[in-house]
């Protein structure tokens, strides 16, 4: 398998089923329906709803269920990049190669945009559940996607990381790994198990998907870590040596690119080690979890 070939495949029929679920344009509200179509459809390799979709397949999902999902979570990706790079968090002018939400429609459009797509997102996967009343997984899988993006999965580590820069104090290596299991790995965990769970998977099954998201995403934040000093603006599509600049802790600067670099690679065979312990097929998602965390971007 030719995994760069897969991806590219998979993200462009991926692209096709979110264009479905954005808002049609109105009078009056074309600028945010614009900004929030600027914002999804600006790049990227639809990762989080192609993890969901392996997952899926893995434990023997069918039907339709799954593209409300999908798109709720790739929503709620862009709006946490939307707002990150806002002049009141890290304040990048450029993504994915593109000018920011911000830089291009403004400030205040930047956060009505983002919180427009965090609600969008749950009206998504709302009309999903109305459609499929009754369902458990359904319930259960919206119950895990409200939970991995509040306040104890993604904001909550978002939180964290910006009291830590503004407040100036000196972070552990604990509290940074705390940052990243929730700023980071907390969306890929809920891709892991959200899949499972629509396919209906055995609780023991979805904790397992959970653990190795959690190693995953922890995974490919460090590499993240690593291509900010390693990479270029040309490569990686935004500019690099942010994290330098805004006097961030990093795994980079607490220990070294070759430590840090060890630690990918540890982390990146415990995740494997568990995709490898179920017994399914699961070849394409094991060679996208070593995409994801070797990747150069």
């Amino acid at each position: 398998m030719n995994i760069s070939e897969e991806i590219t495949k998979r993200a462009s029929d991926i692209e096709t089923r979110i264009k479905g679920f954005l808002p049609e344009q109105y009078e009056y509200q074309k600028t945010i329906v614009d900004a929030m179509s600027y914002s999804v459809l600006a790049g990227g390799k639809r990762l989080r709803p192609m993890l969901m979709e392996a997952s899926y397949q893995m434990f023997g999902g069918e039907g339709e269920e799954l593209d409300a999902f999908m798109a709720a979570i790739e929503m709620i990706h862009t709006y946490s990049l939307v707002h990150d790079d806002l002049p009141a968090m890290d304040n990048d002018l450029y993504r994915r190669g593109k000018k920011t939400t911000h830089a291009v429609y403004g400030e205040a459009m930047g956060v009505l945009a983002g919180d427009a797509l965090l609600n969008f997102a749950f009206e998504t996967v709302a009309d999903a559940m109305v459609r499929s009343a009754g369902d458990m997984r359904v319930a259960k899988a919206f119950a895990v996607l409200a939970k991995k993006a509040g306040i104890y999965g993604m904001i909550g580590g978002q939180v964290v990381d910006v009291e830590s820069e503004k407040k100036g104090q000196q972070i552990d290596r604990d509290c940074l790994d705390f940052i990243y299991r929730l700023k980071t790995g907390a969306l890929i965990e809920a891709s892991l198990m959200i899949g499972a769970i629509l396919a209906g998977a055995s609780e023991e099954e979805v904790s397992l998907m959970e653990e190795a998201g959690t190693k995953l995403g922890l995974a490919f934040q460090i590499q993240d870590d690593i291509l900010d000093v390693t990479s270029s603006l040309e490569v990686l599509g935004k500019p690099i040596g942010s994290d330098a600049r805004n006097e961030k802790a990093t795994y980079v600067a607490f220990e070294g690119l070759e430590k840090a670099g060890a630690e990918v690679e540890r982390l990146s065979r415990e995740a494997v080690a568990i995709l490898d312990g179920f017994k399914r097929e699961h070849t394409f998602l094991r060679e996208l979890f070593m995409y994801l965390i070797h990747r150069e971007r």
